[in-house]
């Protein structure tokens, strides 16, 4: 992903929230290598995730114009959430890493509802997409 005007502070620097953005890309993007779209999870079966706890490790600042990259790896999963490491990075670069713990919630009533069986299926199948993967989001345009 490119960093915009939008993403940085008046200095150029990706302002800290922002890196919260760019996590929930790779995270949305990481769902949809699974086959899943959170659009239509929230309407058949009725779920969506929420954010339930994030601990974000900032190293390096990320600057206007930089290329970077956001991975994600499924580290568990519970009955109702998923558990994923996340690293940003600009190049091999490391700049920031995460622990990022998803509920499950009915989309109706928001409270807390199992996996899919649907997702879980997925997850335990040999020919599953990685665990870990490398997303880039938005897409880049060159």
């Amino acid at each position: 992903m490119r960093v915009y005007w939008e993403d940085t502070d008046g200095g150029g620097i990706v302002y800290y929230a922002n890196y919260l953005r760019f996590l929930e890309r790779a995270r949305t993007e990481w769902l949809r290598a699974c086959g899943f779209v959170q659009s239509q999870l929230a309407h058949d079966p009725g779920i969506v995730f929420a954010v339930r706890s994030v601990q974000v490790d900032y190293r390096r600042p990320a600057r206007l114009d930089d290329e970077l990259s956001v991975t994600c790896a499924l580290e568990r999963h519970g009955a109702a959430s998923l558990s994923f490491r996340q690293q940003v990075l600009r190049g091999q670069e490391l700049l920031a890493s995460a622990g990022v713990r998803i509920a499950c919630l009915d989309a109706a009533t928001l409270r807390p509802a199992p996996l899919p069986g649907s997702l879980l299926s997925v997850l335990s199948r040999p020919d599953a997409p990685p665990m870990e993967s490398q997303a880039r989001c938005p897409p880049t345009f060159r």
